[in-house]
């Protein structure tokens, strides 16, 4: 038979973390509009929407450790 892939809790939490970080980016971008994301994107203060992002790249970074991890026979 071929490789096996065994399930992880690294892809299931980067799935995790992007949709949670889309459901900010959502959620601020019908309630203020783009304009005003953009604002908060470039402001100096910690925002949601920074926060978001770093989100979304530790999301992804979880995703690829997940998809790397190892086969099993």
């Amino acid at each position: 038979m071929g490789t096996v892939r065994r399930k992880n809790w690294f892809t299931a939490m980067g799935i995790l973390f992007l949709v949670v970080a889309a459901i900010v980016f959502l959620r601020d971008l019908a309630i203020w509009g783009p304009d005003f994301m953009v604002d908060f994107l470039t402001s100096q203060e910690i925002t949601s929407e920074k926060i978001s992002v770093a989100m979304c790249g530790i999301g992804g970074f979880l995703m690829i450790l997940g998809l790397k991890g190892e086969t099993y026979e």
